[in-house]
């Protein structure tokens, strides 16, 4: 059983997360040894066993933070129950919340490969909820009459896949500035479900 840890000890375990989050994210999963995130926070690589018995369970703890960080923004958002509305919200809130987690979104998706059966299963929960709420979304527009038809499941995936892309080549500095961006994927995802948009949609969803 791991020992408790304190107040120093909470803000070393956060430090290392931090640290083990950047590497991950520049190097891959495989690429980092606990050696390595051990120098980076300036203590000894057996101490970092106080906190996580194995790499892999570092991994799934950086996975399973942001996607409960994820869930729980989503839900304070509280975004509108009109189908069309909430799909808008729900493009825009993704956006915005990711693009100020740019390493963690890219470790949430791009190492889900090096997790082990047991800790997937866990994460992919996780994601699951997520992506049913979209689908939910999806399935109530198009019984509206207000999206186009589909597999709500299908579409839910390939509208996160897409807004997820964002984060392989965005830089804060470049020319397409985060409002633009916004109106530019919902642009695209309102395309792609056939979104009926003769009635207005106002969106100010915060992220």
């Amino acid at each position: 059983m791991a020992r408790k840890i304190g107040s120093d000890g909470e803000r070393t375990r956060g430090a290392a997360s931090s640290v083990a989050q950047a590497l991950f994210a520049r190097k891959g999963y495989e690429g980092v040894s606990m050696r390595e995130i051990a120098d980076g926070v300036g203590m000894q690589a057996s101490a970092l066993y106080n906190y996580w018995p194995t790499k892999q369970d570092l991994l799934r703890d950086l996975m399973e933070r942001h996607m409960r960080e994820l869930l729980d923004a989503w839900t304070a958002s509280n975004p509108p129950d009109d189908p069309l509305a909430r799909l808008q919200a729900f493009v825009r809130f993704h956006i915005r919340h990711h693009m100020r987690r740019i390493d963690s979104t890219f470790i949430s998706y791009m190492e889900l490969r090096s997790l082990d059966r047991q800790n997937f299963a866990q994460i992919e929960a996780l994601r699951n909820r997520y992506e049913r709420d979209l689908a939910a979304t999806l399935d109530r527009g198009i019984e509206a009459g207000r999206l186009g038809q589909g597999d709500p499941r299908i579409a839910a995936r390939a509208i996160i896949a897409l807004l997820n892309g964002i984060m392989t080549w965005y830089r804060a500095d470049g020319p397409v500035g985060p409002a633009a961006l916004e109106e530019e994927y919902w642009s695209m995802v309102a395309r792609m479900t056939g979104a009926d948009q003769t009635e207005e949609t106002p969106c100010s969803t915060p992220a």
